[in-house]
């Protein structure tokens, strides 16, 4: 801590997370744990059979790969360090790496919500105009894309994290697994109100981009309604039904955690909406977007009986 002018400003914060009885510690440690690892390896799986299958290296298919290393890197901001803070006594983290964390967070999920939303208007236009997509979305346009997700998403940001990384903080502890920005922001020595405008203001991306993805996914009911063949309607419904289920509980959290104001909001609100956010929604993606596709068990299958046929063969 260091002491200027009867203030104290900390250089620690101390993240005081879940009330974990002694006898949970295990439970909830080994649970978190199995999320992460089941996270990591169906993400990593989902990017290996896509840079490595012909028959995967579609449009559709790069947005899920980028998708999927997001995913990557928002349950690795958060999870090794909580499954330190719950076996460990010294629960602190330096304000700086409190900041390098809040940073990482959120720019793979403004990163996700963009992606999301290309997504959307990538089954979009393969629904509605099939004819023209492939002059529409190719490989070059797909890396363009992904390359102005990162970009727009690291502008996004960069007025409020160039503004939170210059204020001092009173207060060290963090009610919280995590830092977040409704908690980290209350411990500032200033008062933030023009910098929790600016954050609302930078949070308006995800109301545009889930109204991009509601418009879209309409047109395509619009278009599936219209289509005559049964087995193009059940395939089209299949694909898009989970897609829509995945982006509403994604965007329905993060609209009500950053768009309402923070007097509504409570701490024990903000846990379960970061952990749906940081935890959940990474875990739940490979098998609403990926796992459950057809195209990707066929691929997985066809290894599988590879790998199969090699050790019979060795045998």
């Amino acid at each position: 801590m260091l002491v200027l002018k009867n203030i104290t400003i900390v250089t620690y914060f101390k993240l005081l997370g879940f009330h974990v009885t002694p006898y949970s510690i295990a439970p909830v440690f080994c649970l978190a744990l199995l999320c992460y690892i089941i996270t990591t390896t169906g993400n990593f799986l989902i990017i290996f059979l896509v840079l490595t299958n012909r028959r995967l290296q579609r449009p559709m298919y790069f947005f899920l790969c980028n998708l999927a290393f997001i995913d990557i890197c928002l349950i690795t901001t958060t999870v090794p360090n909580l499954l330190i803070n719950i076996l460990g006594k010294n629960k602190s983290i330096s304000v700086f790496s409190c900041l390098i964390q809040l940073y990482i967070f959120f720019l793979s999920g403004t990163a996700e919500f963009l992606t999301l939303t290309v997504m959307s208007v990538d089954r979009y236009l393969a629904v509605c105009y099939p004819l023209h997509y492939h002059t529409l979305i190719n490989r070059l346009v797909c890396i363009q894309i992904i390359t102005g997700v990162w970009l727009g998403a690291f502008l996004i940001l960069c007025i409020p994290f160039y503004l939170v990384m210059r204020l001092t903080f009173c207060v060290s502890e963090i009610d919280h697994f995590m830092c977040d920005v409704v908690p980290v922001l209350k411990n500032a020595c200033i008062n933030t109100a023009h910098l929790e405008n600016c954050v609302f203001a930078a949070s308006s991306v995800v109301i545009i981009s889930f109204l991009v993805s509601f418009i879209s996914y309409i047109n395509i009911m619009i278009a599936v309604v219209k289509i005559r063949s049964v087995g193009g309607k059940e395939r089209i419904i299949s694909t898009c039904s989970s897609h829509a289920v995945a982006v509403s509980l994604l965007y329905g959290s993060c609209i009500f955690m950053y768009s309402l104001p923070k007097q509504i909001q409570t701490a024990s609100f903000n846990k379960k909406v970061s952990i749906m956010n940081a935890i959940l929604t990474p875990l739940m993606n490979p098998f609403f977007y990926t796992l459950r596709n057809k195209n990707v068990k066929e691929v997985v299958l066809g290894m599988l009986q590879k790998c199969h046929t090699m050790q019979s063969q060795k045998a």
